[in-house]
């Protein structure tokens, strides 16, 4: 009986353990160190290995890494002999390289760059540039996520990631203090269309983190997202000639869109000419000022009610900006929510939990 007392306190352990979150100061703090010792071995800036992790893994804390120790989301291909985990990515069940230990991924990672002639050129560039490498990962093809360097950027120089590339080039000592920035809120000033005869002179957004949406110039043409077929249409542009040179039934084009039935685009934007997928390409979206879920929906290929049931988002509900949207595996805990309340003096908008 005792026995079986110590083996439950043991099982509650683990799994209590493996519950924990970590943040992402904490996640860069645990592996900085190894992302030094691989850019001196190799060349990988250490600011990009970091900004990948936190990426990849949720800061640390997805479900493969919890799994696999894989922080860089790394699958199997033809050449891998090692051990492997099945876990569901584009295809469901797919193969991912497993590790011992972190640090075997990292140097997994580090080897998996400088030895593909596809990621060649990225060692000519000025391992200090942080903007050119994070653009000649997705040129390489390392992610099909359009906004994939923008994400890699926000965090590099959020939590000043950059400066452990500078000291793995000794032109930083390791004793320096290195501080995350701290973003203070901003105040924006926005005129709203409210009831009819009603007009409301200012709205203040109270506790809103200004994050800039990333510019994206998408292909002309067919091309796909999420390996979902789009094309980029212009406002004005008809759905019946889209659904005519695409020979996809107009019908379909709008349930494949969520959208209702009209004649023409309303503003440029993506249009799928197949269904999307119920999970993103990438394992999360941060989401800018003044986007919405259906924004969201659109840039990352993921069916509309499946991102809002990912993030227990209820109907007519619009995540606040620095959110992170989940789009692989159910959110932890709803993002905070941007809220309209009407009052005497006008509309507030403000966030809620």
């Amino acid at each position: 009986m005792q026995r079986l007392v110590y083996l439950f306190i043991a099982l509650l352990s683990v799994t209590a353990l493996n519950a924990q979150t970590i943040s992402i100061e904490e996640y860069v703090n645990t592996y900085k160190e190894i992302a030094i010792k691989e850019m001196i071995r190799t060349g990988v800036p250490a600011s990009i290995t970091l900004a990948q992790g936190i990426v990849e893994t949720e800061s640390g804390n997805s479900k493969l890494v919890k799994k696999s120790n894989n922080h860089f989301g790394i699958k199997c291909k033809e050449t891998w002999t090692g051990p492997s985990v099945s876990h569901d990515d584009d295809a469901p069940g797919e193969c991912f390289r497993k590790y011992e230990n972190a640090e075997q991924s990292y140097v997994d990672h580090s080897d998996f760059l400088r030895t593909r002639k596809h990621y060649n050129f990225l060692f000519s560039l000025d391992p200090a540039d942080y903007k050119a490498w994070a653009y000649g990962l997705k040129k390489a093809g390392y992610a099909t996520n359009p906004a994939y360097p923008q994400m890699l950027i926000k965090y590099i120089e959020k939590y000043n990631l950059n400066d452990y590339s500078l000291i793995a080039l000794g032109k930083k000592k390791a004793e320096e203090p290195i501080l995350a920035k701290t973003e203070q809120p901003v105040v924006v000033q926005q005129t709203f269309a409210v009831e009819p005869q009603q007009q409301v002179q200012t709205t203040s957004v109270a506790v809103v983190e200004e994050v800039k949406k990333p510019v994206v110039n998408y292909p002309t043409g067919e091309f796909k997202i999420n390996e979902t077929k789009v094309v980029y249409a212009t406002k004005g542009t008809s759905f019946l000639a889209i659904a005519q040179q695409h020979n996809v039934q107009l019908k379909w084009l709008f349930d494949f869109n969520d959208l209702k039935e009209t004649e023409v685009l309303e503003k440029d934007q993506l249009i799928y000419l197949q269904r999307k997928r119920r999970v993103g390409a990438n394992q999360f979206h941060v989401v800018a000022s003044g986007e919405t879920l259906y924004d969201i929906a659109q840039v990352q290929g993921i069916r509309l009610d499946a991102l809002m049931q990912l993030n227990q988002i209820p109907s007519n509900q619009q995540p606040a900006p620095g959110q992170q949207l989940y789009l692989q595996s159910p959110a932890p805990a709803a993002p905070k929510l941007l809220t309209v309340v009407n009052t005497k003096e006008g509309s507030e908008l403000i966030i809620t939990k």
